[in-house]
């Protein structure tokens, strides 16, 4: 006889799809009551409350003793099997499944399939289809008062959650005509609700009803400022904009922008400075450079140097900034162009400026000296007892500024310079870098005026293009000014057109291409050959090694030639050592290239720097992995590689080259043999790792085992089997992992190579362990154990001794995986191999876990992530966080191992780490047992059960289904936590972990029990 309690529609007991009487009102909400809290202790003051408010009658807990004795009557008519109703001190409790009640079972589905949404799409919409077969209308039809409304509320809540949950998975599909019926019924309830909005909005313009995903933008907008007197949110803002824009639907929904407001124009003040204009930006340098010049006072003046490349804006802010702080100097401006870098260099002489100077400030009739020191003592003189400032722009060196300082004077001296004047003492500098890009947006819409016919999604894209360099933006404004017919688009289509060429910035008197080759001619030829190779680099920033490999030079001439193009703003240095070239200037510099040098010199270049990078990550990557058995690349002597000075400087090499390194790879695919590419995928084998897409990555692998195999070089083909087989294991495809590993062990054998062989040995038992092959990876490693002790290789023999720990904790046999990991942790220690001690401090944490030593097992993590934390490998750091949210559950400390867990999940799914990934929701769900809410735990435990089956991760399926059984077991769902207990003691009995068997006979023991208890 099946019985369903069903709280949504009509209050009713149904005995196989029959409905049973329950009387009036009053009783039903007590049947609700008790349902809703089914398993749990429902106090007698809560049951007041919610059958009659905060109105009850005087009799009110005689007339709930009524009601509870026509719901036990109603039970008992249901048959042997119904639920018990019983009482305790001041409560009472239904014991039922929570899963049959419906709402019970409606929101345990959809929770459970909010949690499987991002690790698996179909079971998720399985668990919502099956949640719809819970639901039966509006909960407690009819009933009304504060607590039927709160419970209406609540499931209203995850109601709203499944629908998006389920409208989020058709448009991951694609399916966005079929989000919108899911999504539109919900408005009513939820009309400034900006999640569902933006949602919506997404979904219909994804299925082509753009007008109507804009108008209802817009009316939400509207109606949040009627309502609430506040503007939309920044989601709707965005969704908007990018709808405008046409932008990919699937590229909208879930991202924010943020817009920050011009800065409020600066009134231009009369002078005989060059005309302000309204200000945008440049908040922060306007500020150090009002700083700096408060700073002078007394007898000498300050001086200020603003510098960086051509078109940054450095005499517009010059300019500016004299406007603004004309008040301080009553006594006059100056504004003097000094022509470093104009088509005129006469008009940089000294004796030129200083003329200019004279003729503002000397005595009217008066004829000027014609000797430079004359003029330059009249000069200082006229200076003297005047409060000045003195703008001394496009100044080519700190020698022709020198001759143009007042001296002794309170006159304040501001230069702009295309390069660093190291040589002013007590020179403040101020660099300018490009603007931010709504600077950029605004100075543009600024100078295209407010008659302009603009699109500010595509001025964001012309501004871009630009590379938010002020005067690029000036002449792309310029050009559009000067084109009555165009607009925005137009200008936008002509720029792209020109695949973001230099020369289409360019306004009829301007160009940028000139602004740049002023700077360019002045460069010696070994700094402009720097300069063009450069822009050969498809790498946000590069060190000097690269640049010497692709230009062929000496490391020390490279070193002068980048000294110098930062010196003259040709390039930045974000950190040490570390360059990167603005994108109009490798844009220019590319040019260049086209323009001076031939086709294959640019190939020989980049081959040149494509060998190098590999040969310098083979160099670290032996550093940082010297265990690893290695097919040497092919020699690199013409260049000069990095040098490392310990495991630490190596990786984080390798962290900071991540990005070259994978560019390195992508040139290999396109240009190199196959020789190459099989290489650089063996050396950079960690970088594939770590993108985490096994679509793109395996078939490298597989091709450079196969170009191995073509050529008839066993032992490259085996250690190329050794990366295929590591990058199927962290993608949980384990089977392949081990058929991979046993070939290459096959191959290591016929060779006779036994450092090879030990190293497949090694590589074997991380997938049979995965899989709970324990027995079989203990008789491996006892069989390489002997050959190494005999050839006294420390590294490995510390390696067989951790792995033979783990084997035999996972085995139950405490004792010899104790003396196993002290045995490790001791060799480890003496080679002062870092990787070693961590990985054996975090196994021997959970031998700690495994006996309830729960402080010594965090103390013994917490030690493994401080050594771990200076390699920055982030897959070992994750896990041993991971690890240690598993020993702070143990001392209750949940809110920060559920930090923890939270970001290991996040990192696991990003690197496609199935196994890891289960292991982290389980973590998480064990956090929410431990801190009481084992009903939200449920969701995650069956979570990572589904995905630890799928990938066949043994280990981790006997956790989970305990894990699983213990949650459900406090919930009440007795049948459910059977079933999961008896999984986790089969699976345990496979593989041997007796341990694991016993625990959960205990609890099978337990359920069994109270199962004989209840019938009885």
């Amino acid at each position: 006889m099946e019985l369903e309690i069903r709280l949504s529609g009509s209050v009713t007991l149904c005995v196989d799809g029959r409905h049973g009487p329950l009387g009036p009102t009053k009783t039903r909400l007590a049947l609700a009551s008790l349902a809703w809290d089914a398993g749990r202790s429902v106090s007698v003051d809560s049951l007041v409350h919610r059958i009659w408010d905060d109105h009850p009658p005087a009799t009110a807990r005689e007339t709930l003793h009524a009601h509870i004795s026509r719901l036990r009557r109603a039970l008992r008519a249901a048959g042997p099997d119904a639920p018990a109703l019983t009482s305790r001190t001041n409560s009472y409790v239904l014991h039922i499944d929570p899963d049959r009640v419906d709402l019970r079972a409606y929101t345990s589905c959809v929770e459970q399939a909010r949690a499987l949404k991002d690790s698996d799409d179909g079971a998720a919409l399985r668990l919502l289809e099956r949640a719809d077969a819970h639901w039966y209308g509006e909960p407690l039809a009819g009933i009304t008062g504060s607590w039927p409304d709160h419970l209406r509320a609540t499931v209203g809540e995850t109601r709203l959650g499944a629908a998006m949950t389920r409208a989020e998975l058709l448009m991951d599909a694609g399916k966005f005509a079929q989000a919108v019926p899911l999504l539109v019924p919900l408005l009513d309830e939820h009309p400034v609700d900006e999640a569902l909005v933006g949602l919506l909005a997404v979904a219909l313009y994804g299925a082509g009803r753009t007008a109507e995903a804009t108008k209802l933008l817009q009316r939400t907008r509207q109606r949040v400022i009627r309502d609430i007197g506040l503007d939309g949110g920044r989601r709707l803002h965005r969704v908007q904009e990018g709808i405008l824009a046409g932008a990919p639907a699937g590229a909208l929904y879930g991202r924010a922008s943020r817009h920050k407001p011009p800065a409020r124009p600066v009134r231009p003040v009369p002078d005989n400075l060059p005309r302000d204009v309204p200000w945008i930006g440049r908040r922060e340098e306007l500020r150090r450079l009002t700083a700096a010049l408060s700073e002078g006072g007394g007898e000498t003046g300050p001086v200020v140097v603003i510098e960086g490349m051509g078109g940054v804006g450095k005499s517009a802010l010059a300019t500016h900034l004299g406007h603004r702080l004309a008040d301080r100097y009553p006594d006059g401006r100056c504004f003097v162009r000094l022509g470093g870098h104009g088509a005129d260099r006469a008009a940089g002489s000294p004796d030129r400026a200083l003329t200019t100077l004279l003729r503002v400030l000397g005595p009217e009739g008066r004829e000027l000296p014609r000797d430079t020191e004359e003029l330059t003592a009249l000069w200082r003189s006229l200076a003297r007892d005047r409060r000045m400032l003195v703008i001394l722009d496009d100044a080519d060196c700190s020698e022709q500024v020198r001759q143009l300082l007042p001296g002794a004077s309170p006159t304040a001296v501001v230069v702009t310079s295309r390069r660093r004047l190291t040589g002013l003492p007590g020179a403040r500098p101020v660099s300018l870098a490009v603007l931010p890009p709504e600077d950029a947006i605004a100075l543009f819409m600024r100078r295209l005026g407010a008659g302009g016919r603009a699109d500010r999604s595509e001025v964001a894209d012309i501004v871009h293009i630009c590379g938010h360099l002020p005067l690029a933006i000036e002449i792309a404004a310029s050009r559009l000014l000067t084109r009555s017919s165009w607009t925005t688009a137009d200008l936008l289509k002509q720029l792209a057109a020109g695949g973001g060429q230099i020369d289409e910035l360019r306004d009829g008197e301007r160009t940028l291409e000139h602004v740049f080759a002023l700077s360019y001619q002045a460069l010696d030829p070994e700094q402009r050959l720097v300069f063009r190779r450069i822009s050969l680099h498809t790498g946000m920033e590069f060190g000097p090694h690269a640049v010497a490999a692709l230009t062929g030079l000496s490391l020390a001439a490279t070193e002068r030639a980048l000294e110098q193009l930062l010196t003259r703003h040709l390039l930045t240095e974000p950190a040490p050592h570390r360059f990167t070239l603005h994108d109009l200037l490798r844009r220019y510099a590319r040019s260049l290239i086209d323009e001076e040098e031939t086709e294959h010199d640019a190939r020989a270049a980049l081959e040149r720097l494509a060998v190098f990078y590999t040969s310098a990550a083979d160099r670290a990557d032996r550093l940082v992995h010297p265990y690893r058995s290695r097919t040497s690349p092919d020699s690199a002597e013409w260049t000069t590689l990095p040098e490392f000075d310990d495991v630490h400087a190596a990786q984080h090499w390798l962290d900071g080259e991540s990005g070259n390194l994978s560019d390195t790879l992508d040139w290999f695919i396109r240009n190199g043999s196959e020789r190459q590419l099989a290489l650089a995928v063996h050396v950079l084998t960690g970088l594939l790792d770590m993108r985490g897409h096994p679509a793109a990555t395996e078939p490298l692998l597989r091709r450079a085992v196969d170009h191995w195999a073509a050529v008839g070089d066993r032992g490259a083909r085996a250690r190329a089997l050794l990366d295929l087989g590591v990058a199927h294991g962290h993608h949980s495809r384990y089977e392949e992992a081990i058929a991979a590993e046993r070939e290459a062990l096959e191959l290591a054998r016929a060779l006779g190579d036994p450092e090879l062989e030990i190293e497949c040995v090694n590589q074997i038992c991380i997938p049979l362990w995965q899989t709970g092959q324990y027995e079989l990876m203990r008789d491996l490693q006892k069989q390489i154990l002997d050959s190494l002790l005999q050839i006294g290789d420390r590294l490995q023999t510390a390696r067989s001794y951790n792995v033979l720990g783990v084997t035999h904790l996972h085995l139950s046999e405490i004792d010899s995986a104790r003396q196993y990991f002290d045995r490790a942790l001791t060799e480890f220690t003496s080679i002062n191999n870092e990787r070693g001690i961590f990985s054996t401090l975090n196994n021997m944490a959970e031998l700690a876990t495994r006996t309830g030593d729960w402080k010594g097992a965090e103390q013994a993590y917490r030690k493994a992530i401080s050594l771990a934390l200076r390699r920055s490998d982030k897959r070992e750091l994750e896990t041993l966080r991971m690890n240690l949210a598993n020993a702070l559950i143990g001392l209750g400390e949940t809110d920060e191992a559920l930090s923890l867990s939270q970001h290991s999940l996040d990192f696991f799914r990003a690197v496609g780490d199935r196994r890891r990934e289960a292991i982290a929701l389980n973590r998480i769900g064990r956090a929410h047992r431990s801190a009481g809410r084992s009903e939200q735990a449920i969701p995650l435990h069956v979570a990572a059960l589904a995905l630890a089956r799928r990938i066949n991760a043994a280990g981790e399926v006997v956790d989970a289904a305990h894990d699983a059984a213990l949650a459900h077991m406090d919930t009440g769902r007795t049948a459910q936590a059977l079933a999961y207990a008896k999984e986790s003691c089969q699976m345990s009995m496979r593989i041997g972990a007796h341990a694991e068997a016993d625990r959960a006979s205990r609890i099978i023991t337990v359920l069994q029990g109270t199962r004989r208890a209840s019938a009885g």
